[in-house]
């Protein structure tokens, strides 16, 4: 693999760089057991799952708070 220059990247126009990051992030989501995690992510991440199946009425649908964050 070749190296990339953040210098090359920056000179990228907008779109191009915002395309390069959705592409990196989702060659990292398609392996999702290659990011670690510590034993305390994992406990939250439990605790939250344990907590949405003891209450699963009590969340809010993502739309709903994209569009209370942007004032919708």
């Amino acid at each position: 693999m070749s190296k990339v220059r953040l210098a090359d990247i920056l000179d990228l126009p907008l779109e191009e760089r915002i395309r390069l990051v959705e592409d990196i992030w989702e060659s990292i989501v398609a392996v999702p057991e290659a990011v670690p995690l510590t034993e305390t992510q994992a406990e939250e991440l439990d605790r939250r799952l344990e907590a949405y199946h003891r209450h699963p009425e009590a969340g809010s649908p993502w739309d709903e708070i994209k569009n209370r964050v942007r004032g919708s």
